[in-house]
C-alpha cells in the first residue's frame, strides 16, 4: 500500500524526501522510547520490592516519557510542513496541467468538479501522504515490538489476549471499504460545486427567469446525495471505533483477570503484570492508530485516484524555445483545404471546407447560426484539430507545428469576449507583460476605451469586476480586442468583434479594424454589413459547407443565401 501511495505521486514525494525520513526517524526513535518504558517500570516495581534505590529509575522513566512527547511534537511539524509541501507542488502541477489540457476536454468536464480536485482532493491527500504513512510504519514497530515483549514476559498471558486481536484485524477489511466510498464522496462533492458555480455564474439570469427556487432546489438535490454519500462514509469510519474499543477493554478484561489469578498463585510476578499491562496499552493503542491511519490513507487514495484521472489526460505540449519568427510570407496567410470537423457526438460542424486568406487582406466569414464559423477559427488556433482535410497557416499544417509557436502569431477575440476578473492592466498585460503604460494606453484610445481610465483616479489599475462585470457590453468587447492588438500579431481572428457596440463606438472600431488591416491579416466573422462590405472577400458558409466565396457585389448578385442574409439578416451601418 505504501509503495502504490508514493508510486502514485514520486514526483512530488522526491522533494520531501528527507523530512519524510527524519519524521520516520523519529516516529521510530519515539517508539524504541515508547517500548522501553513499560521495562523501566517493571524495574522500578522490582526495586521497590526488593527496597533496592528508584530515583534513577524515576528519572530515566521521566525522561523517556518527556523526550517522546518532544520527539512527537518535532515529528508532528515535520509532517505537516511535508504535507503542506506536497500538497503544493501537487496543486502546482495539476492547475498547469489543467490549464494546458486541449479545449475539447472542457467541453466535456464541468468546470466545479475540475476546482474540487484541484482544492478539496489534494487537501485530503495530505494525511494519506504524511502522518497517515508514518502513523503505520511507528504503529508496526511499537505492535511488534510489544508483541515480542509480551511473548517474552509471558506466553500463556500472550496467548490469550490475541483473542482481542481479532477485532482490530477485522477493522482492516471494513477500512478497505473506505477507499470506495471516500471516492464517491469526492465526486458528489465535485458535482454539487459544479451545479453552485453553474448557478452563481448565471445568477443574473436565473433572477430575471425568476428561477432562484428552481435552481436551489437543484443545488439541495446535489447537496442531498453529497451528504448520502458522507454519511456513508462516516459509517463505515463509526465501525472501527466499537471494533478498537470492545478489542482494547476485552484485552484488558484478560490481563487483569488471567494475570490476577496467575499473580495470586505465584507463577507471576507483580512487576511482570504490570509490565505486560504497560505492554498491551502499547500494542492495542498503536494498533487502533494504525487502523485509523489505513483509513485516511484508503480516503486518501480515492482523492488521488481522481487527481491522477486529471494528469493522465494528454496535455498541449509546451516549450521553453525562443519562438521562431514567422515564415517568409511566399504562402497564403491561411489556406482550408478540404477541411472537416464534427465535435464528439455531434453532427459534423464543417465538410470539406476551402479556402484562401492571403496576407494583408480582410476575410469575413459569414453564414446562418451554426453555420461553422466560429469553429473554422477555433481549428486555425488548434483548439480543435480537423478529422480530415488540412488547416494551415504561412503553408504548413498547423496540426505541425508547436501550439505555442502558432498561437504567438495568432490574435483570438472570442465570440463572448471574456474579461478576467481583476484591473484593466491585469488584462492588457495578459498577451503582452512587457508592454508599458504608454503602449497600454495607444491600444486603449485605438479601441475608444481611454475614458475607462480616465474617469478612475485609479487610472489603469481601474478593477473590472468578476468577468468584468463592472464594465458594459461594449466595453468588454473592445477591451477584450484592445488585449488582442497590444499583442500586436500577424494573423488576427475576431469572433463578432461589433456585436455588443453601438453605433457610434462601431464605427470607431471599425476604423480601428481597418486600420489595423493595412498591417495585419484579418479574418473575421461579420454579422453586421458594415463590417462586410469592407472586407477584401466574404466566405460564406451553410450547414458547414461553403455556399460561395468573393466581394460583396459578387456575392450579392450571384448567391442566394448571401442576399437574404444581406437584405434580412445583417444589419446596415
Amino acid at each position: 500500500m505504501i509503495r502504490a501511495v508514493f508510486g502514485t505521486l514520486a514526483p512530488f514525494v522526491r522533494g520531501q524526501r528527507g523530512t519524510l525520513a527524519a519524521g520516520l526517524a523519529l516516529s521510530l526513535a519515539g517508539a524504541a522510547g515508547t517500548l522501553a518504558q513499560p521495562m523501566v517500570a517493571r524495574s522500578v516495581l522490582t526495586a521497590v520490592q526488593t527496597g533496592r534505590p528508584v530515583w534513577h529509575l524515576v528519572v530515566l522513566l521521566v525522561t523517556l516519557t518527556v523526550t517522546g512527547a518532544v520527539l512527537g511534537g518535532v515529528r508532528s511539524y515535520l509532517l505537516h510542513r511535508a504535507g503542506a509541501r506536497m500538497v503544493l507542488a501537487t496543486r502546482r502541477v495539476l492547475v498547469d496541467h489543467l490549464l494546458r489540457l486541449p479545449v475539447a476536454e472542457f467541453d466535456r468536464r464541468r468546470t466545479g468538479d475540475l476546482l474540487s480536485r484541484a482544492g478539496a482532493d489534494t487537501a485530503t491527500m495530505q494525511s494519506a501522504l504524511t502522518s497517515g504513512l508514518v502513523d503505520i510504519a511507528g504503529g508496526a514497530v511499537i505492535t511488534i515490538g510489544a508483541a515480542a515483549m509480551m511473548a517474552w514476559l509471558d506466553p500463556i498471558m500472550f496467548a490469550f489476549t490475541t483473542v482481542a486481536f481479532a477485532g482490530l484485524f477485522a477493522g482492516f477489511f471494513t477500512a478497505r471499504r473506505v477507499r470506495d466510498a471516500s471516492r464517491e464522496v469526492q465526486d458528489r462533492l465535485g458535482t454539487m460545486t459544479s451545479a453552485i458555480d453553474r448557478a452563481i455564474s448565471a445568477v443574473r439570469t436565473i433572477k430575471a427567469s425568476r428561477a432562484e427556487t428552481r435552481e436551489a432546489a437543484v443545488v439541495a438535490g446535489h447537496a442531498e446525495r453529497a451528504y448520502a454519500a458522507g454519511l456513508r462514509l462516516a459509517g463505515l469510519n463509526a465501525r472501527l471505533g466499537p471494533l478498537i474499543n470492545s478489542a482494547v477493554q476485552i484485552g484488558l478484561l484478560l490481563v487483569i483477570g488471567v494475570g490476577g489469578f496467575r499473580v495470586a498463585s505465584g507463577t507471576m510476578p507483580v512487576g511482570d503484570l504490570a509490565a505486560f499491562a504497560l505492554f498491551l496499552y502499547l500494542l492495542m493503542a498503536p494498533l487502533a492508530r494504525t487502523l485509523t491511519a489505513y483509513a485516511e490513507v484508503q480516503s486518501g487514495l480515492g482523492a488521488m485516484q481522481r487527481v491522477e484521472e486529471i494528469l493522465a489526460l494528454p496535455a498541449e505540449t509546451a516549450t521553453d524555445r525562443p519562438l521562431l519568427s514567422f515564415p517568409a510570407r511566399t504562402a497564403p496567410a491561411i489556406r482550408f483545404e478540404r477541411a472537416c470537423f464534427a465535435y464528439p457526438g455531434g453532427a459534423p460542424a464543417l465538410r470539406e471546407v476551402s479556402f484562401t486568406v492571403p496576407y494583408g487582406t480582410q476575410t469575413a466569414l459569414v453564414g446562418p447560426s451554426g453555420a461553422g464559423k466560429s469553429t473554422a477559427l477555433a481549428l486555425i488556433e488548434r483548439f480543435h484539430d480537423v478529422t480530415s482535410g488540412r488547416v494551415l497557416v504561412a503553408g504548413r499544417d498547423v496540426r505541425e507545428q508547436p501550439r505555442d509557436e502558432l498561437r504567438a502569431h495568432l490574435g483570438y477575440v472570442e465570440q463572448d469576449a471574456p474579461v478576467l476578473a481583476g484591473t484593466v492592466r491585469d488584462n492588457l498585460l495578459l498577451a503582452a507583460p512587457g508592454a508599458d503604460d504608454d503602449r497600454l494606453m495607444a491600444v486603449l484610445g485605438t479601441v475608444r476605451l481611454t475614458h475607462l481610465v480616465e474617469r478612475s483616479p485609479l487610472g489603469l489599475d481601474t478593477p473590472v469586476g468578476e468577468g468584468g462585470v463592472l464594465l458594459s457590453g461594449g466595453e468588454r468587447q473592445r477591451l477584450a480586442i484592445a488585449r488582442t492588438l497590444i499583442a500586436a500579431p500577424p494573423i488576427l481572428l475576431l469572433d463578432e468583434p461589433t456585436s455588443n457596440l453601438d453605433a457610434v463606438n462601431e464605427r470607431a472600431l471599425r476604423e480601428a479594424i481597418a486600420a489595423v488591416s493595412r498591417r495585419h491579416t484579418l479574418v473575421v466573422v461579420a454579422h453586421r454589413l458594415s463590417t462586410v462590405l469592407h472586407a477584401d472577400q466574404i466566405v460564406v458558409l451553410d450547414e458547414g459547407r461553403i455556399s460561395g466565396v468573393g466581394s460583396h457585389d459578387e456575392l450579392f448578385t450571384a448567391n442566394p443565401l448571401y442576399r437574404e442574409l444581406a437584405t434580412q439578416q445583417l444589419l446596415t451601418a
